[in-house]
């Protein structure tokens, strides 16, 4: 309930907005207090974020550091927006937005800003100004210490009220149920098909896992939400990244329908030079999955967000990297010229395989399609070893060849989509499980050094193999040799459904690079499989 002091609070703030010309229809729900009118575009975003790459890097403040570092997980976890205090919670959006406040592990404020029609009907902005009021906190919480107009740590949209049916058909309480997330650094997330957040995304990486210093990572430091109209199929959102390496501008436009998709374009200026300039970063979590479990480390059969690293290559080979929590932090790159896509997925959807009630088999695939012209350069996976679920470590991006230095400008287009496969299959059999095991043959001294791998591929291309006929197993590997190589079909009654088994010797303890595919005759059967194998780790 809205208490009357907060709805003359509320009525004052719209009398206000009418005066000027700012549309009401952006404030409709009662409450938020607001700054002063501005003019907004997005060509003036970008104009801004150019002049900002001028000037030296100047920190955004962090309001009382010593109170924000109190505000810890859990009594950050306590603390809550009042969704009666949403942005369009009475419309016209069918998305309210609600905001995430300030604690020890988001110290700098994020500026919200409303935008909306200005009366000559050209867009104008207003800043959502941060009240304590606007929050439900325990009364011993340190953030009832932090001045007004401390600032937001971020912001979610919440699903629409009109309902889009949840998993069983049944309407969803916006109240209670969210979409999208823009929270911490560039991080922003969404749900997939299948109703669960899982990997992240974001705007910009900045020397990942690179030995000469500190990964960077730059920030949007103000936000501005464009009221849609009350039969707006998409939101849109626009920001601002400063950094001491970058300053830039974004927008997203994003669509809800069976998963989350969203059309970014950015405008991107270099203050120093990158040593890898991360683009379209996706971040994930990878401890451990049915290739490689250490000894009774974990109770539940496997633990990741995300199993592999699709590619599409701009010359059209489809290939599947298995995920590695490796024994010491690897960049691998995969060189390419204008690709046509790349995403970390969830491939395998089996409960039984997790055995958990947080839903790892429901985590969404997000997968990056590049729009235009991006050149050559390389896909990058970087993999950090981890012991626990509560790190990502895991990095996917693209990366241009050519130096990234001080003074120069990239703009860039793409589409991300949150779902639970591949927005664009290939017509190719899959990878649906890569094994590993001690080499050698049953009933023997199984020697060193020898490892056997174990490939399930499944898909129609599969199914159409004659009766008798085995498809050939095509293998390379950056060192080593393989033998008792063979394909055959699983033994389950699932048409299309084969595995290619075969040893690898190898010495030494540095990682060997693997590639395999099916074929018969000239015709190729399945996407290329790519692993990164660490002997003796």
């Amino acid at each position: 309930m809205i208490d009357r002091r907060t709805l003359l609070a509320g009525s004052a703030v719209l009398g206000t907005a009418a005066a000027s010309g700012f549309s009401t229809a952006a404030l409709a729900q009662a409450g938020l207090k607001l700054g002063p009118e501005a003019a907004f575009s997005f060509e003036s975003l970008k104009a801004r974020a150019r002049d900002m790459a001028a000037r030296s890097y100047a920190p955004p403040p962090r309001p009382r550091p010593d109170v924000l570092e109190r505000i810890d997980y859990d009594a950050h976890g306590k603390i809550r927006y009042k969704t009666d205090l949403a942005l369009w919670a009475n419309g016209p959006s069918p998305w309210p937005v609600t905001f995430f406040h300030l604690g020890r592990f988001f110290q700098k404020p994020v500026r919200m800003h409303v935008v909306a029609a200005g009366r000559a009907g050209n867009q104008t902005s207003r800043e959502i100004v941060y009240e304590e009021r606007s929050f439900d906190m325990p009364a011993d919480s340190p953030a009832h210490e932090l001045p007004e107009g401390a600032g937001f740590a971020g912001f979610r949209f919440q699903e629409s009220r009109a309902g889009h049916p949840g998993p069983k058909g049944t309407p969803l309480d916006w109240r209670g149920n969210d979409w999208v997330a823009f929270l911490g650094a560039s991080y922003f997330r969404a749900i997939g098909e299948l109703y669960q957040y899982g990997l992240s995304a974001r705007g910009l990486a900045i020397d990942p896992a690179v030995p000469t210093g500190p990964e960077e990572f730059p920030d949007f430091t103000h936000v501005f939400l464009e009221t849609p109209a009350a039969d707006a199929k998409s939101v849109t959102v626009c920001a601002l990244m400063d950094s001491p390496s970058v300053s830039g501008a974004f927008r997203f436009v994003m669509t809800r329908g069976a998963g989350v998709a969203m059309e970014v374009e950015k405008a991107i200026h270099i203050r120093k030079d990158i040593e890898r300039f991360g683009v379209a970063p996706l971040t994930s979590m990878y401890w451990y999955s049915e290739n490689k479990k250490p000894t009774s480390v974990d109770w539940r059969p496997e633990v990741h967000d995300s199993d592999g690293l699709a590619i599409w290559t701009g010359a059209g080979e489809r290939a599947w990297r298995p995920l590695n929590n490796p024994p010491r932090t690897i960049a691998s790159s995969f060189v390419d010229s204008n690709p046509r896509g790349f995403g970390l997925m969830q491939r395998d959807r089996v409960f039984a395989n997790y055995m958990d009630g947080v839903f790892y088999e429901k985590r969404p695939s997000l997968w990056v399609e590049p729009v235009g012209d991006w050149g050559r350069g390389a896909v990058q996976l970087i993999e950090i070893p981890t012991d626990d679920e509560i790190h990502d470590n895991i990095v996917a991006m693209w990366v241009p060849e050519a130096p990234v230095k001080a003074g120069q400008s990239f703009d860039y287009r793409y589409r991300m989509f949150w779902v639970a496969d591949e927005p664009y299959p290939p017509p190719l059999a899959r990878v649906v499980s890569t094994r590993m095991g001690n080499g050698g043959q049953p009933g023997t001294v199984r020697p060193r050094g020898v490892r056997k791998f174990m490939i399930e591929f499944l898909g129609d291309a599969l199914k159409t193999v004659p009766f008798g006929v085995k498809p050939e197993a095509v293998l390379s590997a950056s060192r080593g040799s393989f033998s008792y190589i063979f394909t055959e079909a699983v033994p389950n009654d699932v048409p299309g459904h084969w595995r290619a088994q075969f040893d690898l010797t190898v010495t030494g303890d540095e990682p060997v690079e693997m590639r395999a595919f099916l074929k018969l005759g000239d015709k190729v059967l399945s996407e290329t499989w790519l692993y990164q194998y660490h002997p003796f780790s």
